[in-house]
């Protein structure tokens, strides 16, 4: 903090704990039409202190020059922040500070570590009164040199096995593909206008911005709460029924832990930075579940006879400070619901059978999500030298969609993986977004201490596989609301979620308050989402309200429907804008086309009111 001061003059009182020793010429000062530098050293300037020093003495200078002043006071501030450095650490900064500007400037140091009083009187000029935060330049960590070093081709490989350069790869018919390759060459992650499903998500009242949060932190309404919460469900039994079991563990954990520290070193995220109850313990908030199932896999006791072992954790949530021109809407948050599961295999032959399964068994949940094997691309990354070993393995993998798939192969390893494979959903701006994936992780079981006890009684360590069956949650609402967007941009059809997803599943209007109590006993006999529309609008406009909220079955219940005792439905997915589809049909009639259509699928009750009179607006006009 700077202070363009009159004066400024300070005396010494007593000392702290962690005072630095000083002559007597130091307990006391005054020095006229000064700046006055206030500095606190914080815990994250040590990572590269002499290089905040710089940055520093860099930012003195050019505000010395615009005050006009060669006079200046450094006085250590311990007020300024809440994180604050090792003592050593901030006597160190304060004295390379000085021993760099004094041959400059007329130059005080105040001491550290001393209670001090100080009188001052700040001039009031427009620039008086400034502040700076300086801040270390993040270092790459090894996985990122590496990564800058190493060298990888993207290729196209086809269901036949056959391996193309992009260049002499013919990618008629294969639009997304080619958008997906695009993105990859031109690592371009920005986006500069919003995707369609940031004004959907908020006519549809799922989510919204939260301006009271960190960006990339949203709020979810009562209906996006449903979806959220029936997609968890899905994709947490869909892992148990794989033989995984639900774990938990913290959301928080020990930058300084010896293992941890050396893993955020190969992980290339950005982490949120959490202060304990100790200024001196530093916390990041994880960004996947890793940390927590394989420092619980250290502590096991486990047999050869429980592998493959698998585990799952729901995490809700994991956070990533990603960049500002990346997020956007549902597609890239700071804070997510990822599905994490890890498996730990005797060996890579067992890794490589599981991985298989795991695979095929993505293209199922996201199948049952509501997302074909159309819907996305497939992305396959692994090393030259484990592709050498399993060619045919490979090739099968594209061989499962039948439709050619991208791959980038690395000259060496420089992650955690030989292999890995994600799911890609391309949006209507040529964006890429990973949903389903598989590693083959050959380097986390040595690091976490991680074994087994083999047929032999020694003790091994096992190959770990991760899995995130679906990808983020909220991203997989992402991929339904722009692929809905894009099938009404084609005429396709009409816009929509699945059945077992849409927030109202059967919408009720009655014509009249007199069929009120009709539509009521009509919904309590359907075991569904239903709700009734009793405002007071036309017809014409609350059939229209129920089109724009895509709720796929309407009912209109009028004085013929209650004397003929039959029900007049409009049926969404075989309706065109134009050309609704209305089908006659009694209520149990109903009652059993819907038992169809929800199936096995998760199911939970209405969130809302079930009259629409009673319901509040979440969001304003659009």
């Amino acid at each position: 903090m700077f202070v363009h001061s009159d004066y400024l003059e300070y005396e010494v009182k007593r000392q702290t704990k962690v005072a630095e020793e000083i002559e007597d010429a130091q307990k006391s000062g005054r020095m006229d039409d000064v700046l006055a530098v206030f500095i606190a050293v914080e815990n994250e300037d040590e990572g590269d202190i002499d290089a905040v020093v710089d940055d520093a003495v860099s930012e003195i200078k050019e505000v010395s020059e615009k005050v006009n002043t060669d006079r200046i006071v450094l006085y250590p501030y311990a007020h300024l922040s809440s994180s604050l450095s090792s003592p050593d650490a901030a006597v160190y900064a304060l004295k390379r500070m000085e021993e760099i500007l004094k041959d400059d400037f007329d130059l005080m140091r105040a001491p550290f570590g001393w209670y001090k009083a100080f009188s001052i009187r700040c001039k009031g000029h427009p620039l008086s009164e400034l502040s700076r935060t300086i801040r270390p330049v993040e270092k790459l960590t090894g996985a990122l040199e590496a990564e800058e070093k190493a060298v990888s081709r993207i290729m196209v490989l086809t269901p036949d096995g056959d391996i193309f350069e992009p260049e002499k790869f013919d990618f008629s018919g294969y639009d997304g593909l080619k958008a997906f390759f695009d993105y990859e060459i031109s690592k371009n992650r920005v986006v500069d206008i919003p995707p369609p499903h940031v004004e959907l998500m908020r006519r549809l009242e799922l989510a919204d911005y939260e301006e009271g949060s960190d960006p990339g932190n949203l709020r979810y309404y009562p209906n996006g709460r449903l979806i959220k919460g029936l997609l968890e469900e899905l994709v947490l039994s869909r892992s148990v029924k794989s033989g995984a079991m639900e774990v938990e563990t913290p959301i928080m954990y020990d930058s300084n832990h010896p293992t941890l520290k050396k893993y955020l070193e190969r992980f290339p995220a950005r982490q949120y930075r959490v202060i304990g109850d100790k200024k001196d313990k530093e916390l990041f908030l994880r960004f996947a579940a890793c940390f927590g199932q394989f420092l619980m896999n250290h502590d096991m006791s486990i047999s050869y006879r429980n592998l493959p072992l698998k585990m799952i954790e729901l995490t809700r949530y994991s956070f990533r400070r990603e960049q500002r021109g990346e997020l956007v809407g549902l597609r890239r948050l700071r804070s997510f619901t990822m599905p994490d599961m890890h498996t730990l295999c005797k060996d890579m032959d067992e890794a490589i059978r599981e991985f298989e399964d795991q695979y095929r068994m993505c293209i199922d949940v996201l199948a049952e999500i509501g997302l074909e094997s159309s819907d996305y691309e497939v992305g396959i990354r692994f090393t030259q030298g484990f592709y050498d070993e399993n060619r045919d393995f490979i090739n099968g993998l594209a061989a499962v969609l039948d439709k050619p798939v991208l791959v980038e192969i690395w000259d060496e390893r420089f992650f955690y993986f030989v292999l890995k494979f994600e799911f890609n959903f391309i949006d209507c701006l040529g964006k890429a977004s990973a949903l389903s994936t598989v590693q083959i992780d050959v380097e986390n079981a040595g690091r976490y201490g991680i074994t087994y006890i083999d047929s032999e009684n020694a003790k091994v360590e096992p190959t770990i596989l991760h899995c995130s069956p679906s990808g983020a949650i909220e991203r997989c609402i992402y991929a339904l609301l722009e692929r809905a967007s894009m099938d009404t941009e084609s005429g396709v059809k009409l816009p929509m979620l699945p059945f077992w997803l849409s927030p109202t599943q059967v919408r009720i209007i009655p014509v009249s308050d007199q069929q009120l109590d009709h539509a009521v006993e009509v919904a309590s006999s359907l075991p569904f989402r239903v709700d009734i529309d009793d405002r007071d609008e036309t017809v014409g406009k609350k059939v229209r309200s129920a089109g724009r909220e895509w709720v796929p079955y309407v009912v209109v219940i009028g004085e013929r429907e209650c004397e003929e005792g039959v029900l007049t439905v409009t049926v969404r997915k075989e309706s065109s804008l134009k050309k609704p589809k209305r089908v006659k049909m009694t209520v149990d009639e109903l009652k059993k086309m819907l038992e169809v259509e929800q199936g096995e699928m998760p199911y939970k009750p209405l969130s809302l009111p079930v009259l629409l009179s009673r319901r509040p607006r979440f969001v304003g006009s659009l």
